[in-house]
């Protein structure tokens, strides 16, 4: 039972779906601290952004196999699909079900908030299934990056305190800036490591356009703007006083920063993806707690 499960798990990529959660964490964060948290609301949000990069996962999965970008020299943990480990046809039933458990749940947040949410909710799921899928994924027109900012800051933390009682304060907007920086990051330690093989299969990942060098100038460039946005959102009181803990994590990403900004290639490069990630949960965490003090 347990090798059966074990290759759905692998393709749902553990060590970053921290990315789905901390943003919400933030929101529900600042939902308490405005009073109006509620924990149905925080439990069926985290799912619905949870399910969402499930999916987006299970999908870059099968359409990177399919469209033969996942090779054999590809550098990373395996791929479900293109190790053969899952086959295309059940990896399909597992998108649509994993979709529809997404929207199942946000249906529910749409009865307990509004209608709009449904809306929100839409947009996300297109956005999931056309990152790599569909006649033009938009992550081989290098816009990877830019929608996972947008999806995993300010969709997901001003959506998830939108979400408590309709209202999407000044606070939220500035969590989400630092949320979705962090988010991209993580992409763009990714596609660092595989210019490679995504520039022999045709793949134009934002990466793949800008080249090593940059790629490497900008991971830096945007780990630093969100650092920089909880110190000047902090003192100009955009964000609550104690947001400036987030700052606590700037150790952690000091070794993950050095490994990108050297000439690290290929396996070397992969400790930088989850190391990304888990300095976006602890800057979440920081900042959830910093919200609550």
């Amino acid at each position: 039972m347990a090798g059966r499960i074990q290759p759905w798990l692998l393709a749902t990529r553990p060590q970053t779906l921290w990315a789905s959660v901390a943003p919400v964490v933030v929101a529900a964060a600042l939902a308490e601290r405005d009073d109006v948290f509620r924990g149905d609301i925080f439990l069926v949000v985290s799912a619905v952004a949870l399910l969402l990069q499930v999916a987006v996962n299970y999908a870059n999965d099968l359409e990177d196999a399919v469209r033969g970008i996942d090779t054999e020299h590809r550098t990373g943990p395996r791929r479900a699909v293109a190790s053969g480990m899952i086959a295309p046809e059940p990896m399909r039933v597992a998108i649509a079900v994993v979709v529809g458990l997404a929207s199942m749940c946000g249906l529910y947040v749409a009865w307990r908030t509004g209608p709009e949410m449904i809306a929100i909710g839409a947009v996300a799921v297109v956005a999931a299934l056309g990152y790599s899928g569909g006649p033009r994924p938009y992550a081989s027109m290098g816009l990877g990056e830019l929608s996972v900012f947008v999806f995993f800051g300010p969709v997901a933390t001003v959506g998830g305190r939108y979400a408590f009682d309709r209202t999407a304060p000044l606070d939220a907007w500035v969590a989400s800036v630092v949320m979705g920086l962090l988010a991209a990051a993580i992409l763009v330690a990714n596609n660092l490591r595989d210019i490679p093989t995504d520039r022999a299969t045709g793949k134009r990942t934002l990466a793949v356009r800008l080249g090593a060098p940059a790629t490497r100038r900008l991971y830096l460039t945007v780990v630093i703007i969100a650092f920089a946005t909880v110190a000047v959102g902090a003192a100009a009181g955009w964000l609550p006083p104690w947001s400036a803990l987030a700052l606590l994590a700037v150790p952690v990403a000091v070794p993950v920063v050095r490994t990108v900004a050297s000439r690290a290639t290929g396996p070397a490069l992969i400790p930088a993806l989850a190391g990304t990630a888990r300095l976006m949960a602890l800057t979440g965490v920081l900042l959830a707690v910093g919200a609550l003090v």
